[in-house]
């Protein structure tokens, strides 16, 4: 009999584990499928943790990996991928805004032979005008820059045939954007739309600043046009600078008509100084990110594995 085995990053989700766990134990029973629930707690600092442990003392079907501390959702993710044993994994949020009942869904499109189905997300019911505008003009930035075409309203639930997950496994880097890296695997794809509901309980943990972090890990992980683009504006400064140093020589010795600069002085050096820190910027952040990489860290730390009536197993 093949197996699906299901991956889902939690994160403070003691509302919603409970109801998660009895959706998607409804839903599988119903295959014909062995399963297993691959639940990854990232940290989290409410009880989380033990309600893992009480699902997992009450069904089989259920394990958990409690990370040592919090490293993320995409390093989450790709600790519950390194252990899913499944013929298909799944990968999907605690928070039931991928909705469990999609799940036959994924399976039934793996069967038609599709290896890798992805999930797009047409609307969310619950996110606010910001989120929408901002999440549309992200993705149209990063398909202009990206040689990787990234689906639009693109998610992190997903299938993945045991194929296209042994691939994913030998992508190692840090700065980690799963759905880019699963669009780089090539494999057959198929595409699932769905409509996103309002969480059960609690609120995101995703915040501004996780978001602008998650943008800047995938514009840089998957181009490298920033830098060239700074390249052409200090050039297009340059020239600017040779314009003006030829109309300064026309002021002085043409017109003889010179007036003290201090104020064009004082505009140019500021403008200059200011894209010269932008590239610098832009520079640092690549250099930062391959200082990250060479030090060959482990991405993730498990403190334990919890598995088969709260029987630990220490990593």
């Amino acid at each position: 009999m093949k197996k699906v085995s299901i991956v889902v990053p939690v994160f403070n989700e003691e509302d919603n584990l409970h109801e998660f766990y009895k959706q998607a134990t409804t839903v599988m029973q119903k295959e014909k499928y062995d399963y297993n629930l691959i639940f990854v707690d990232d940290g989290s600092r409410d009880s989380s943790a033990l309600i893992l442990s009480e699902l997992s003392k009450q069904d089989a079907h259920v394990e958990a990996y409690l990370l040592s501390r919090n490293y993320g959702h995409q390093m989450a993710l790709t600790c519950g991928l390194d252990h899913a044993d499944g013929d298909a994994v799944i990968t999907m949020d605690g928070d039931l805004q991928h909705p469990p009942e999609l799940i036959p869904q994924l399976l039934r499109l793996w069967e038609q032979g599709s290896e890798i189905v992805l999930t797009k997300r047409m609307a969310t019911e619950d996110a606010g005008f910001f989120k929408n505008i901002t999440s549309s003009l992200y993705y149209k930035l990063i398909n202009t820059l990206s040689n990787v075409e990234i689906t639009p309203g693109g998610s992190d639930f997903r299938l993945m045939d045991r194929i296209a997950v042994d691939a994913f496994k030998q992508y190692r880097e840090r700065a980690r954007f799963i759905r880019g890296l699963v669009n780089t695997l090539g494999f057959k794809v198929a595409v699932l739309e769905f409509v996103a509901p309002p969480r059960f309980a609690g609120h995101s943990k995703f915040n501004l600043k996780k978001m602008l972090h998650f943008a800047l890990d995938g514009i840089t992980a998957f181009s490298n046009i920033p830098l060239r683009w700074s390249l052409y504006v200090g050039l297009l400064c340059g020239l600017c600078s040779i314009l003006l140093l030829g109309h300064v020589f026309f002021v002085k010795f043409v017109t003889n008509d010179a007036v003290p600069g201090w104020a064009t002085t004082t505009v140019c050096v500021l403008f200059l100084g200011g894209i010269q820190l932008v590239g610098i910027g832009i520079l640092g952040e690549y250099i930062g990110r391959i200082f990250e990489e060479i030090k060959h860290r482990p991405l993730y730390l498990v403190a334990r594995h919890i598995q088969n009536c709260n029987k630990l197993n220490e990593k």
